[in-house]
């Protein structure tokens, strides 16, 4: 039989085991509530603070969550101008301000892409995220295909070619345009976004163990 000692080594182990599964778990469940919760008293406290002042004057109580709701109405408001074409130049106008401040210049655009790359429907036309040998023979890379091989480089070299782009971490929008044979290619069955998400994580963020296939004929 074993012995007393063992046995609690053993239970030890197993609920350090456990704690730590308890904590991959519920700790990105938390973090994600606590920084919903700062966002939204952040966002609450700007708008809702000085708006409620005038309500509870007023009327005599307070709206929790109205700045809030104005914010999501002011978002919704500025997308809506963005698809006009008035709106459009207003955009053009503030990104050129932008531009015209040390440091800004440099952040917003950064900032302005990664947002794009998250929810853009479009993907920056990306077709296919796949893997191929760069910048090493051995050594694998994450790259997307964003077009087929151009004529002209196809009769060249003799070889069915796909125009692939090798983005450069955290910023998926650069990077260096690499013709690859298409039987060097390995397809990746995980979304562009999934893709784009552990380029700018720097490889943190890898996509779900559980995959659905993302495969488009090219």
């Amino acid at each position: 039989m074993e012995s007393q000692e063992k046995k609690q080594v053993k239970l030890t182990s197993r609920l350090r085991n456990y704690f730590f599964a308890g904590l991959l778990i519920t700790l990105p469940v938390f973090l994600s509530l606590y920084i919903l919760y700062i966002l939204f008293g952040f966002v609450d406290g700007i708008l809702g603070k000085f708006i409620n002042i005038y309500v509870q004057e007023r009327w005599g109580f307070y709206i929790p969550g109205l700045g809030l709701f104005l914010f999501l109405l002011i978002i919704i408001f500025v997308g809506f101008t963005g698809t006009l074409l008035a709106g459009k130049g207003l955009h053009r106008f503030f990104d050129k301000s932008i531009s015209r401040f040390p440091l800004l210049n440099i952040i917003y655009p950064s900032l302005k892409q990664v947002v794009s790359i998250l929810f853009s429907k479009e993907n920056l036309a990306f077709k296919k995220a796949v893997l191929i040998e760069y910048p090493f023979k051995g050594n694998w890379t994450l790259a997307f295909i964003t077009n087929k091989g151009f004529e002209e480089a196809q009769k060249k070299t003799g070889q069915d070619l796909l125009n692939v782009i090798v983005p450069i971490a955290p910023n998926p929008t650069s990077g260096i345009i690499v013709f690859v044979p298409r039987k060097d290619v390995i397809m990746l069955d995980i979304s562009i976004q999934d893709a784009m998400k552990l380029i700018i994580s720097v490889g943190v963020l890898n996509p779900s163990d559980v995959l659905e296939p993302h495969t488009k004929e090219l």
